[in-house]
């Protein structure tokens, strides 16, 4: 599954923000963020995910992901779904989508990441690496799943 980044960021601040966003973009993988609101108890988790990445799983995975099965556990999805205002921090935009749940990531007007409930981000990765090695060719498929195997072991470890 690659690399997992876990980050507890507190009011997304500018330097917080940054701070996390660097840490996705220099690793070009999603970092998985609990935020901690100002003023609100419970915290919210997601996984920000570098848009190139993004778009890499969306170009692979077959379909959406279902709708259904959005808002289990997570406090911002149960809620009835607030108003698109974008929220300002910094140098960055918050743009929080009314369908779907995500929050687009923008900087000088450029969407750079996304925010995702974590069950979409591990259900597009992971649709999109079952398309792609339908892709490969039986040797390149095995020798892959060899090196996901190593992997998986070595992250329990």
């Amino acid at each position: 599954m690659g690399i997992q980044i876990d980050v507890v960021a507190g009011y997304p601040v500018n330097d917080e923000m940054e701070r996390v966003l660097g840490l996705a973009e220099a690793v070009g993988e999603p970092v998985n963020v609990t935020f901690m609101w100002e003023g609100i108890e419970a915290a919210e988790c997601a996984v920000l995910v570098p848009a190139a990445t993004l778009a890499l799983w969306e170009h692979w995975a077959p379909t959406t992901y279902p709708s259904s099965d959005a808002g289990n556990g997570n406090r911002a999805e149960a809620e009835e779904p607030e108003l698109a205002h974008p929220r300002e921090f910094g140098a960055f935009t918050l743009l929080r989508r009314r369908v779907g749940g995500r929050t687009a990531v923008a900087r000088g007007g450029v969407v750079v990441a996304e925010l995702l409930d974590p069950g979409e981000a591990h259900w597009l990765q992971e649709q999109a690496r079952t398309v792609r090695q339908g892709f490969m060719d039986p040797k390149q498929k095995a020798a892959f799943e060899e090196f996901l195997a190593r992997q998986s072991a070595l992250d329990e470890q």
